[in-house]
């Protein structure tokens, strides 16, 4: 059976679509993206930035499954350009520890609201 997840600490979904999905011992999490959960308004600052604020929704879908980061077995990061790894990397590294999570990265031609950074991930209770 499968269990749908929302938490109003992470943005909400923009089209039909869930936050993430609980099945069996698995959590697979929609894509997040550098959205205020409180304004609904897109985060336009550095990389950085943007990246911390896509980790912390991350944190937020995975704490309303009553998960954390280290519940991750992978991960997949879409840029807008590759150009921007390094600075991403470095905050990813921040919220995560050994062993790390089997990863993706990816540079895409477009992100949706035009922003810089997407993560999505999949859990495992």
């Amino acid at each position: 059976m499968k269990d749908d997840i929302f938490t109003k600490e992470a943005p909400m979904a923009v089209g039909p679509y869930s936050q993430a999905i609980q099945m069996d011992k698995f959590l697979f999490c929609s894509g997040q993206i550098p959205i205020d959960p409180k304004t609904g308004e897109v985060l336009k600052g550095s990389i950085q930035e943007q990246s911390h604020l896509v980790m912390k929704n991350v944190g937020a879908v995975l704490q309303a499954a009553g998960l954390t980061y280290d519940n991750i077995v992978k991960t997949t990061i879409f840029l807008s350009d590759m150009s921007y790894f390094q600075e991403m990397n470095a905050v990813y590294e921040s919220y995560l520890a050994k062993p790390y999570p089997a990863r993706s990265c990816v540079a895409v031609k477009e992100l949706p609201k035009q922003v810089d950074v997407e993560v999505e991930v999949l859990a495992v209770r």
